[in-house]
């Protein structure tokens, strides 16, 4: 776009007129100059010390990312905010759960393999 009042036009690039961080995020663009590009700031509304610069902030966090269960355990992370922490269930195949942590997953050998 550009804007001209009694003068010549001066051209301004609002980066974030195009949207580019997306959802659940505000956007800034504090230079609006043709001359600064990707300068625009994306944060993340839930959790306002997450941002990113030039593009769209991370504004989710996986705690099942790390393996927090170890291999032999499911991991499930029911809400990824970036601001809700230790809310992950490790779950052993038998069922047994454990929230923020590994579950004691014992087994009794005799009734898994059938014997009575």
């Amino acid at each position: 776009g550009f804007v001209s009042i009694g003068g010549p036009a001066e051209c301004v690039l609002d980066e974030c007129a195009l949207t580019p961080c997306g959802a659940m995020q505000t956007c800034e663009d504090p230079d609006t100059s043709v001359h600064s590009e990707r300068d625009f700031i994306c944060t993340c509304t839930a959790d306002t010390s997450i941002k990113r610069t030039g593009a769209a902030a991370k504004c989710t966090h996986d705690e099942c990312s790390n393996v927090p269960c170890g291999t032999t355990q499911e991991c499930i992370d029911p809400n990824p905010s970036s601001t809700s922490t230790g809310d992950y269930w490790c779950v052993c195949v038998n069922g047994v759960r454990a929230m923020g942590g590994p579950a004691t997953c014992e087994m009794d050998e005799c009734t898994v393999n059938g014997n009575p």
